[in-house]
This record gives structure tokens, sequence and C-alpha cells, in this order.
């Protein structure tokens, strides 16, 4: 049991969250060992940031909705673990030291692999934890004991594994294949990591000549990919082409022969209806290349230059040889005509350059196998995709998933455990084997895709391939958080490589957030000047206000458009709860025993608070059941402020203050029953703020982090008691209206007379409701032989009439005069208003926004004395 203290006037969260963050992490509340041994294990795997990276508002919304659930499982009474961690993010990190290199005046290449990666480590030693820093700001709640690395050696180990066996399976290989090649990064890339787009381009239109003469006419977007052509195909059924299937033409230019085939892939209705085939720099050609056996030809090098197999053009970038191949073709009288054309453009989604379609070798996995048993595991019900409409597109992309590019051209990331003999020999181990005098050992050059390793992320954290405690006791995970743009870059992965190397699903459910756009919708993008910088709002209003923005205006699978205006609302609303808390405090007595009296003690208004509080607590524990954490945020906002404080708390300073010493003692511990629940409830959201309001009033236990979840009790639920404070409550609101229509000062007492109907019990009991929060000093409830005042306003609510009189308001004469008046001015302007419409020459000769205007003026002063006549006939209708 606590004692009071008092309560600083406001809360200074720039002292709070740090003080409060450093509390919880020594007490170890935010480790598992916090619950019983054998307490259920909750645990989610933290979708690792870049290690070099910078929070941004997509980490924010992560970081939030991970927290809110880990502390609301961890409040249940769970082993609740977070794991933490940092992935190592290749292409990224690398771009960063490679920029600073020619900041230095030099290269990668020049320092050599050896002390590039030294001067990485550096790197991510000096800025590697900041991004885990700025994620305490925001108050996540993970184990930092059991933080990882993608390449720290645990890690690294698994990796090494999990290579090794698929290697032994048969499932990884290493051959030429067409790869999307990044010329910017020197490296290739998966499908996943190429953002295609819409753009406008140019449809070129030449003569392919024939070698028995003449030609026929094709259409290409890529001229520069003639050099690599090596077959000219038309549709087999096409009447304009189909005798010349079998004969060759030749490269222009080049000169080198190709045959014309035949094949249904060609649509007779797209540009000429004959199809250049470039196998070596297309995807779709390469398919038809292995299907005619044609030859592929590479005709580019590394950084996108032309090759040796380009001839003449050797040596140029591919747009330069593009402008001089079609200005050759056109001094021969090859070309036809250029137009303006719209195609989808692959470009990288790191370097922003486009992407070109090369024959490369690289190491490949392949992934059908393990996509059969991640398609089995969504479909039988092991994991549960939310929101459900992401199972379509998940199985779509596995049911048509090709070989994965598992290697990458890169120095930074897991070097894959292969060495290549000096005489052609392939050796893959964990080390290389001895070298002879007749075999030298050379090791590979090239890294495994990030994604391989974060693919392992749910098991490799936990100590796979060792039986570690930590792998038995928290694998397989219950949740995985994450966006949904990576579903199939990360979560399809790490569900087919946990299903193939642990036989378990590595997660049961996966949750799916949208992307976070400004409060247009708009992209948030340096481009547009839109950033929304995370850190720059906690430093204004602290963690809780944009935490609790995040939440509430987040739904499963949909995209957020944040207004950083409710992040300031809700810094008022944390000084609202600070206040309703600093109002009950310092009404309480010191040794006040935590918890609610039984109902039937109550009064009508403390029945309803309960029965309201038990309602929202069942209301969000099913919004949490079906993971509607927002609208269940939503929900605890309006009870706080628009039943707790607006109404119970003023309701309450009755009986606190006028009550007998057994109704001010219920009330207390209702107040605090209230409040002690709805800190609660409101923790997972706002955890500095509650944790801190919470060590003000009396309760029992270490800390709010560790309290127990609220359950409704169904004993308190009172439909009786909320329809007929509800029914009272409308009386108050609709007693206000009346006077704020007619600009009653707040302080000016007014009297009432009411045709109770029903509620004569209610009102007559709580006249006092009325008198406080209305200011009606006079209620005199109507008998049957009584009838309604003239010249009163009215308020009906349900079988109850409540009567105001307006001599209670205003002077009668005095109001009446006035509004004469007021009348009078408003039907000289109306007058005139019509006179000058009612004139042809103005409204002809007039602009036709000026005759608009004086129409919506004449409209405006309709309806205002549309308004002082209703008002005239209420008030000065008998006179």
């Amino acid at each position: 049991m606590s004692t009071l203290r008092q309560m600083p006037k406001t809360f200074d969260f720039k002292e709070a969250e740090t003080r409060l963050y450093q509390w919880w992490q020594e007490h170890g509340w935010f480790k598992p060992e916090v619950a019983p041994p054998d307490a259920e294990p909750y645990v989610i795997s933290m979708p690792p940031p870049n290690v070099t990276g910078a929070l941004h508002i997509g980490h924010a919304l992560f970081s939030t909705l991970e927290d809110l659930m880990i502390r609301y499982e961890r409040m249940r009474g769970k082993a609740a673990l977070w794991v933490p961690g940092t992935d190592h993010a290749g292409i990224a990190t690398q771009l960063q030291v490679e920029k600073m290199l020619r900041d230095e005046g030099t290269s990668r290449e020049e320092i050599g692999r050896e002390e590039f990666l030294a001067r990485t480590w550096d790197w991510k030693h000096k800025y590697g934890g900041e991004i885990t820093r700025q994620l305490r700001r925001l108050g996540a709640s993970c184990d930092w004991d059991r933080e990882r690395f993608t390449l720290d050696d645990g890690l690294s180990n698994a990796v090494q594994e999990v290579f090794l066996r698929l290697y032994e399976q048969g499932l990884i290989y290493r051959g030429p294949r067409l790869v999307n090649w990044s010329p910017g990064l020197k490296t290739a890339v998966s499908d996943l990591e190429v953002e295609r787009e819409e753009e406008q381009g140019k449809l070129y239109f030449f003569r392919y000549p024939l070698e028995d003469g003449g030609f026929i006419p094709v259409a290409t977007t890529r001229p520069e990919t003639i050099l690599g052509d090596t077959a000219v195909a038309v549709h087999p059924e096409d009447d304009r082409y189909k005798h010349l299937i079998g004969k060759h033409a030749l490269v222009p230019m080049l000169n080198r022969p190709i045959p014309v085939i035949g094949d249904e892939y060609v649509d007779r209705e797209f540009g000429t209806g004959a199809l250049k085939i470039t196998p070596g720099h297309d995807f779709n050609d390469y398919a038809i290349g292995a299907k005619h056996n044609l030859l592929l030809i590479n005709i580019m090098t590394r950084s996108a230059t032309i090759n040796e197999n380009g001839g003449q053009y050797a040596g140029m970038d591919r747009f330069e040889c593009r402008a001089k191949l079609w200005a050759d073709m056109t001094a021969t009288g090859l070309t036809i005509e250029v137009r303006d054309h719209t195609l989808v453009v692959p470009r990288s989604q790191r370097g922003g350059e486009i992407v070109e379609p090369m024959i490369s070798t690289q190491w490949f996995l392949k992934i059908q196998p393990l996509a059969e048993k991640a398609i089995a595991a969504v479909r039988d019900g092991r994991i549960k995709i939310v929101p459900e409409r992401f199972e379509k597109v998940y199985y779509h992309w596995l049911e048509n998933i090709e070989d994965w590019c598992i290697s990458r051209q890169l120095w930074w990331g897991h070097r894959i455990p292969a060495w290549y003999g000096s005489n052609g020999e392939v050796y893959v181990g964990k080390t290389a084997p001895a070298t002879t005098a007749n075999v030298t050992w050379t090791p590979e050059e090239d890294v495994l895709d990030t994604w391989f390793s974060s693919g392992l992320w749910p098991f490799s954290t936990l100590g796979w391939p060792q039986d570690t405690p930590d792998l038995r006791r928290f694998y397989p995970t219950q949740m995985m958080e994450t966006g949904y743009d990576i579903l199939f870059f990360w979560v399809a992965r790490m569900i087919m490589l946990g299903l193939w190397f642990t036989d378990e699903a590595p997660f049961s459910t996966v949750y799916l957030h949208g992307l976070v756009r400004d409060k247009l919708g708009r992209k948030i993008s340096k481009t547009l000047g839109n950033v929304i910088d995370p850190l720059e709002l906690v430093e204004q209003y602290g963690a809780d206000p944009l935490r609790f923005a995040l939440v509430t205006g987040s739904t499963p699978g949909n995209d957020i458009n944040l207004d950083t205006a409710r992040v300031e609302r809700n810094w008022r609303f944390v000084n609202k709860i600070w206040q309703m808390t600093n109002f009950v405090t310092g009404n309480l007595d010191a040794d006040l025993a935590p918890g609610a009296p039984p109902a039937a003690e109550l009064d009508l208004p403390s029945r309803w608070i309960l029965s309201r509080l038990n309602r929202l607590v069942a209301t969000v524990q099913r919004l949490f059941d079906t993971y509607q954490y927002g609208e269940a945020g939503r929900q605890i906002d309006d009870f706080l402020w628009s039943e707790f404080a607006d109404w119970y708390i003023e309701i309450s300073k009755y009986p606190l203050y006028q009550g007998s010493a057994a109704e001010k003692a219920n009330t207390q511990r209702v107040l605090l029953h209230v409040l002690d629940t709805s800190l609660r409830l409101l923790h997972p959201y706002m955890p500095f703020v509650t944790e801190e309001l919470w060590s003000f009033i009396p309760h029992e236990g270490d800390a709010l982090i560790i309290a127990r979840w609220p359950q409704a009790d169904e004993a308190y639920f009172d439909d009786a008691a909320e329809t007929a404070l509800t029914a009272l409550i409308e009386m108050v609101r609709g007693i206000r209206n009346v006077r704020d229509e007619y600009k009653v000062e707040p302080g000016r007492k007014i009297s009432a007379q009411v045709d109770a109907g029903s509620l004569t019990s209610a009102i007559d009991q709580y006249r006092y409701l009325f008198a406080r929060l209305c200011n009606v000093a006079e209620l005199h409830i109507l008998g049957e032989d009584e009838t309604a005042p003239d010249q009163a306003a009215t308020v009906v609510v349900g079988d109850a009439t409540i009567y105001l009189p307006l001599a209670d308001f205003v002077d009668l004469a005095a109001e009446c005069e006035r509004l004469t008046k007021e009348q009078g001015k408003l039907r000289e302007q109306i007058v005139k208003i019509e006179g000058t419409l009612a004139n042809e020459q103005f409204v002809s000769r007039a602009k036709p926004d000026v005759v608009e205007r004086e129409r919506s003026r004449l409209a405006a002063l309709q309806a205002s004395e549309a308004q002082i006549t209703e008002r005239l006939s209420g008030l000065c209708g008998a006179q």
C-alpha cells in the first residue's frame, strides 16, 4: 500500500521519461523472468532496423505497436519477451561508407576489402546503436540484455549453418542466370528490391534486315540491346511474317546472322507484331531463349558500359550507346520513327538508377520446396495473417515464386562459405580445405543477401543452432508485427526458413501495419518537404502523445494519415488526465483501500460510472482480442474525457463535500477504482504518464508496468443506472444549450419546472445535479393537476419535459424591443439587396462572382431574419 504524495501541478515529461525508463530497466521489468517460471511465454522479435539508421516515423509506429502488445501481455501475467536487435543492412551501410570514402578522395577498391571492412566496423561502432537509444526514448520495453546484431558471432554461425545444410540438401546452386543488375551498386538485387513505375519514354521503330533481302519492322524501348539480339520472333499464325520463320536476319550495324522464330508469346497487336529477342537482357526474352535454345549474349559490363560483344560500341555507357547506335542506324536507312510511349521502368530501390537485366553467375536457392511448407502453414491455420485480406497476396507470391538469387557483389555482409580451387574445384564449408602442391584455394568474394540472415531472425536470435534455454523456452514466438510492405521481403522468408529448419512456424500471428503518410495522405518524402521527425515531436510533447496518435490513428493493414495537430491534442489529453488524478488524490483519505464498493451500497452516479467502466473493460478486451488497438484507445480516451472527467468527477463533488461520511467514502473508493483501472488500460499506450500518475494513488504492487490487466466484472453492469443517469445528463446538456442560446451568464441562477414522467424519482433524488451542473437553483416537479408555464424554453428527454421560464433569462420587455429593432434593420438590408438583384441591368453587366456574392448575402440575411422572427414569437407572442 502506498502513501499519498503531493502531486506537482504539471507533468514534467522530459524529467520523468528518463527517470522512469531507467527505473523500469534497473528493476528488470523488461525481462520475461519477472513472470513466474511456469508463466506462458509471449515473444515478439523486433523487426531489426538498419544498424546505422536514424529513427523515422515508421520506426516510431512499429515500436509503439509492439511495445503496446508486449506491455499488455506482461500485465496479463505472461513471460513477455521483446527481442531487440539491428540489421547490418548490406547495401545501405556499404553505400554510407563508400560515400565517406569518396569524401576522403578514395574508394573501397583503392583501400581493399580488409581495410574497407575495418572502416565499416568503425562506422558501425560510431553510429550503430543510435537508433536503439532513440527507441528507448519512445518507451520500448525490450529486453536489452538479449539485443542481437545480424553480424554478431552467434547469428553468423546460424547463417553459415543454414547455408551449408541447404547446399548439402541440393537446394543451393551456383550458375549463370539472368538477374536484376544494379550498375550503380555493382551488385545483383532481388525482384523485391526493384521498384517498377510508369514513366514517359520512347518506342523506337526500325527495319530488321533479312539475310536474303528485305526487312522485318520491329519496335523496342531499349535500342542498345539490339547488339545482344539472338533472334527475331513472330507469331506463327501471323500472315504478315509466318513465311519468314526459319530464315535469318542480320543484327543492325554488327551484321551477325540470327534466326527468325515463331512463338505464340508474340502479341500481334503491339508495335509491329515482331519482337527482337535479347535473352541476355530481358526476362521474357530469357524464357523464349531457353525454349528455343537461343544463344545468350551479354553486351554489358558491371558498370553497364558496352563490352567487347558490342563491336564498335564497346566502352560506351548504355545510354550513350543508345543514341550513337540509333544515329548510325538512321544514317544507314534502318530507322522508321520514334514515338512517345509510357513504359514501366525498373529502378533500384536503394540507388534509384535503372536496373539492367543481365546474365551473371550467382548463387541461387531453390525456394519452391520451402514455399510449399509456408503456404500450408497459413492455409491450415498455424499462422494467422492480420488483416486476413493479405493472405491472398501471400499465396499468390509464394505459388509463383522463382529461385532466389542469394548472392550480392558487396563486401559488407555474411561472406558465402565457399572456396574455388586453382583447377576449377568448388568447395563449400565453414573453413577452407588445406592447400596442397596441386591446389590452392581462393575464398568466394560475394556475400549473402541481407534478407537471408534476417530470414533466420526469430530462431537465430534465441541461440539456434545450439539447443539453448532461450530457444527451448521462447521458440516459436507468438507475434510478428511489421509493415505490409515487407510481407514478402521478410515475413514470407522467415516463415519458409523457420519451418524448414525447426519444423515449427516461427510465429503464430502476423500483424501488418500500414505506411505512415502526412495529413493529406501523401507519401512522406524529403522531396515533398513533409517529413515528420518523431524525435522532434517527442522533444516538444513527450513520447506518450506521439504514441497515442500513432496507435489510435491505425487499423490493421491500412495506411495512417498523421496530423501533428493530433499529437498536440494528445498532449492536452495527458494534461487532462493529470488534472483528473490531481483532483482524485486531493480528495482521498490516505488509508483508503483500493477496490470498488458493492453496487448495492452505491448511488446512481457511482453505479453508472462503474457500469460504464466495466463495459469499457469488456469492450477493450474484445477489441484487443481482434487486434483493433486503435479503436480500443479511442474508447479509453472517450471514457476518460467524456464520461469520467466531464460528468462523474463533477457529480462527485456533491457527495465529497456535502454528503454523509458513508457517501463520501464510497465516492472516494469509486473515484480511486475508476482512475486505477483506467490507468491500467491506458498504460500500454501511454506508459510514462500512467506510471507516474499511478505512483501518486493508493495501489498494491511495485509498479504499473507489472500490475494486473483489468477484467470486466459483470456484477457492475447496470442497464437501469445507465439509462437513468444518461437521461439526467441529456437534461443537463439541454439546459446548458438553452443557456448558451440565450447568452445567460454562467453565474446566473435559473429555475425549472419538470413534467418528469418515468424519471420522477431520479430527478427528485438527484436535484443537486441540476444545481451543480447547470445552475438550476429551483427545480419544481409538476403535479398531475399543474400545467406547464407560458413563455418557457423546453428540453425534452424521453417522456420528461423541462420548462425553463424565459423571465429567468432575460428582461422580456427589453429583449423584445431589441429583437424588434434588429428585425427592422435586417428587413431594410433584405429589401435593398432584393431590389439590386431584381435589376436586370445589374445582373447582366456585373461579374458573375459579384452577383453570386449578393445572392449569398441575401440568403444569409433571410436566415437571420427567420431566426429573429422565431425568437420574437417565443418571447413576445403574448405581449
